[in-house]
């Protein structure tokens, strides 16, 4: 059997590692899906407070929110009066979409 020097053991574990770490970030990418904000409607479409689950899934969401201004069917209702007292309401700061 051939003898495996210490460095490349090293490089081998690095790439490893390098690789697990790739996956890690690839499966926490949020999958933009504007249905997840429907517990949000009640909150958007009245005076009520937004509930904690539709503070959290805002939160998820806001990678997605400049996609969402952007398509013309979602963009009246992201940008809405409502939607954004919803977003404040949450202490959500939406991201500069240019």
């Amino acid at each position: 059997m051939k003898k495996v020097s210490g460095s490349s053991l090293w490089l081998v574990l690095a790439v490893a590692v390098l690789m697990l770490l790739g996956e890690v970030r690839l499966s926490s990418a949020v999958a933009c899906n504007p249905v997840q904000l429907s517990s949000c409607l009640p909150a958007i479409s009245s005076s009520t407070a937004p509930s904690s689950t539709c503070c959290s899934k805002l939160r998820e969401q806001k990678p997605c929110m400049c996609g969402y201004l952007k398509h013309p069917n979602l963009k009246q209702y992201v940008n809405s009066p409502g939607a954004r007292k919803v977003v404040n309401a949450c202490g959500i700061r939406l991201p500069n979409c240019s």
